[in-house]
């Protein structure tokens, strides 16, 4: 006989039980690569949404931006959590581009205001995969940033609620919000 399982409140509750399954395990097949310090099997994008193309697309020469590019690309799904600095808790925006800059020797601090000014600028029209994108102008500098990775694109740790993912430059809220660019590994 299995003994009645007892009503549960919302703070005992375990988060990952409203997950749907498959999004469960491939959440923790990619933790469990990630804690092995590798970021899993090159073909598995999960439910990340990625387009197979873009990834085909995404440079492969040995450029510091092109590493740092599928460094960054291995942490699409990884949750956004403020202060958040390494794949296996979360990330915010700084944590990521700190983290993924780290694995390649180039250390930045962890907050956005002070990583724009940690590299060279790059105008918008001059943009390499691996330059540091930023937005949400404030006295303090920008609020926001991500890493670009080609096309128009950037991959980013957005807000609380939502994901390591891929984004456009174009999209009026990043457009209108962009305050520059700099590549923090120099020419």
């Amino acid at each position: 006989m299995v003994p009645e399982r007892s009503t549960t409140t919302p703070s005992n509750i375990d988060a990952r039980a409203a997950l749907p399954s498959q999004h469960h395990s491939h959440r923790s097949t990619q933790l469990s690569w990630l804690a092995l310090g590798v970021g899993g099997p090159a073909s598995d994008t999960g439910d990340s949404g990625l387009d197979d193309q873009l990834l085909l697309n995404l440079p492969t020469n040995g450029t510091i931006g092109a590493k740092a590019v599928r460094i960054a690309m291995q942490y699409l799904g990884v949750p956004y959590v403020w202060g958040g600095a390494d794949p296996i808790t979360g990330f915010d925006c700084s944590g990521l581009t700190m983290y993924v800059y780290a694995q390649l020797g180039i250390q930045l601090t962890h907050y956005t205001g002070s990583q724009f000014y940690e590299g060279a600028p790059v105008p918008r029209w001059d943009l390499q995969p691996g330059d540091l994108v930023f937005f949400e102008p404030s006295p303090r500098g920008p609020q926001h940033e991500g890493m670009y990775i080609g096309g128009g694109k950037f991959v980013q740790a957005p807000h609380t609620g939502d994901v390591v993912k891929i984004s456009s430059l174009s999209e009026p809220s990043y457009a209108f919000g962009f305050v520059g660019a700099v590549r923090p590994f120099g020419a």
